[in-house]
């Protein structure tokens, strides 16, 4: 068979000559896939979690060298990674440091999707498999929370492996089966590390493989919102307003890798711990069963999840009655399909008579799971709860940026109560900030369309810097 006609020379063109398809992936996704020219330094969080990807791969396949998932010894093998091992302590801590900065990284993506509507068509695609990541992320970061077997370590699978009991009929199985015992122990130990070395970091890779194909398919949006596909060079073909991402962008995303590393750095050599909020005081301590912290809670970046899921009290049940009630009849003069609407009304008289109704009323603590739950899920269904005009805060009313503005903060404060001991004033700051959350995303599709849109320009606007 006649070698595949090259135009490279070198070592390039003998590779390319057995192994073609390397330079076409390699045009198709870096020199010749165009994106906007009008890129910010929103767009740099992208590229920083496949960065700090690579660091939490590279930093655990080191760890595990010494590592090892026994109850007996994992906490000791800890500390002799830490003071024993050469350089292991800057490991370890450039895995758990890495662990936070990939939750930052990824928040303030996400951050900037919702900023420019990089979900809404005709990224759906994209968006889910980028929720789907984050998920993974989640269920990465809480096997691997496990691992230390510090006493937060342990008493954190406890409680959060014990709230899948609250599901009614399969739920204490279902515990027991997560656990591998009837408590956490070596079993439970061996699950969690298999899971976060080998079954989650497959499907997370796969996902992000996923995610960047569909961007690449549909293209990269931009801060104005404009598809560039729209406008073409007559005699090219290519977007009029995009560049080749490399080597503009690869340039342009060295200059982000050198802030961020020179952040993660100072971070990892000068305050590894964070006050607490990156590695726990608690987690310094071996796991004891026989001895409950005074305050337990996940890491900070599980906590207004957490919070949420406190803030679910037998009380509390009743405002959420009385909620889901208004939704249902705003539904109901809203929607115009007749069949849809008694639907509705249906279906949100079964749930309040679940949560409130006599012997049919399911326990709060099951209510909590299911409001933690849907306050990650409820990202997936942003494309659809988005009707603006406008896919960009740029030409939408100016109280619509204000709006997002708040939901952070009010994310921001429920992560902050739950990281906090409970107390009634936690309890209510945490409920009325559920409320708002959950406000935030239902009523989307009325408020999203409300207000005066500037003129979104055919073109990207852009001016060099």
């Amino acid at each position: 068979m006649p070698l595949h006609k090259t135009e490279y020379k070198g070592v390039l063109g003998w590779i390319d000559q057995r192994m073609p398809s390397i330079m076409v992936e390699y045009k198709k996704h870096l020199s010749e896939y165009y994106a906007p020219k009008n890129f910010n330094f929103w767009y740099f969080f992208g590229s920083l979690a496949i960065v700090v990807l690579v660091i939490q791969i590279t930093t655990g396949i080191f760890l595990t060298m010494n590592y090892k998932p026994d109850a007996r010894f994992a906490f000791e093998s800890v500390e002799y990674i830490m003071r024993d091992v050469n350089g292991g302590w800057f490991i370890r801590y450039m895995h758990s440091t890495g662990a936070s900065f990939f939750f930052i990284v990824v928040y303030l993506h996400m951050f900037r999707a919702l900023l420019y509507g990089s979900y809404r068509t005709p990224r759906e695609m994209i968006w889910i498999f980028g929720c789907l990541i984050f998920l993974c992320l989640m269920g990465e970061a809480f096997f691997g929370y496990l691992l230390p077997w510090g006493q937060m370590s342990y008493w954190g699978a406890q409680v959060i492996v014990n709230l899948f009991s609250a599901i009614p009929v399969i739920g204490p199985d279902l515990s027991v089966l997560i656990r591998g015992d009837y408590v956490v122990s070596d079993a439970t130990l061996n699950r969690f590390f298999a899971f976060h070395v080998i079954a989650i970091p497959l499907v997370l890779v796969g996902l992000i493989v996923a995610h960047i194909l569909a961007l690449h398919d549909v293209g990269s949006n931009n801060p104005d919102g404009v598809e560039i596909k729209e406008t073409l060079d007559p005699k090219t073909g290519k977007p009029l307003d995009g560049i080749p991402f490399h080597p503009y962008y690869t340039v342009h995303d060295v200059m982000g890798l050198g802030v961020f590393l020179i952040i993660f750095f100072s971070v990892l050599f000068f305050m590894p711990e964070m006050g607490g909020y990156f590695l726990e005081w608690n987690n310094f301590i071996p796991a004891n069963p026989l001895q409950t912290p005074s305050h337990i809670a996940p890491v900070w970046y599980f906590t207004p999840y957490y919070s949420i899921l406190r803030a679910t009290t037998e009380p509390f049940m009743l405002a959420l009655a009385a909620g889901l009630a208004v939704y249902a009849l705003l539904l109901f003069f809203t929607l115009r399909n007749r069949i849809a609407k008694f639907a509705v009304l249906a279906v949100a008289g079964v749930v309040i008579v679940l949560m409130v109704g006599g012997p049919l009323k399911l326990d709060p603590k099951l209510w909590g799971v299911v409001l933690m739950g849907a306050s990650v899920l409820i990202f997936i269904a942003l494309p659809w709860l988005d009707q603006s005009p406008a896919k960009s805060m740029r030409y939408r009313p100016a109280w619509h940026m204000w709006l997002l503005l708040v939901f952070v903060v009010v994310f921001l404060v429920l992560g902050y109560f739950g990281t906090q001991p409970p107390s009634p004033i936690n309890e209510r700051a945490s409920q009325v900030g559920t409320l708002l959350y959950f406000a935030f995303f239902l009523l989307m599709p009325w408020w999203s369309r409300m207000g005066e849109f500037k003129p979104v320009p055919s073109r990207v606007t852009f001016a060099a810097h």
